[in-house]
């Protein structure tokens, strides 16, 4: 049997800000999938990903409701990625900046998403197989 890869990412774009986000979800969902051990340190505005007071809206210059705009919450997609992990015999260790977690008054995360600092990101990363930082620029 071989040993699962553990694969580390650094986000800091807050959500919708920029395809680089979406994109990082998309590598993320793809890792979750194959069972890989994923650790995710959310820096910046990306600890909003996982922020649980998201709510859907409707939208009126479109002339759609709520359940017509269907819109996609992070938070959601976070939690889902938990459970495609674990359903796939991986797992997803998402860690929070608390520092930037603070600073954004973004301290109701989801279930599962813990407060960590900086010095995580280097725990992390240090036991990972490989790590990819996804800067704001």
């Amino acid at each position: 049997m071989t040993e699962r890869k553990t694969l580390t990412f650094a986000l800091m774009d807050a959500p919708y800000e920029s395809a680089r986000t979406t994109t990082a979800l998309r590598l993320i969902d793809i890792a979750t999938k194959r069972g890989y051990a994923v650790n995710v340190f959310a820096y910046e505005g990306a600890v909003m990903l996982p922020f649980n007071r998201q709510q859907p809206h409707p939208n009126a210059v479109h002339g759609r409701n709520v359940e017509e705009e269907n819109h996609l919450l992070t938070k959601d997609v976070v939690a889902a990625l938990m459970k495609a992990a674990e359903r796939n015999g991986g797992k997803l260790d998402w860690v929070n900046c608390g520092l930037c977690v603070d600073e954004r008054g973004a301290g109701e995360a989801i279930e599962g998403v813990r407060r960590g600092s900086p010095a995580d990101f280097w725990k992390l990363a240090e036991a990972s197989d490989n790590t990819l930082v996804i800067g704001t620029r």
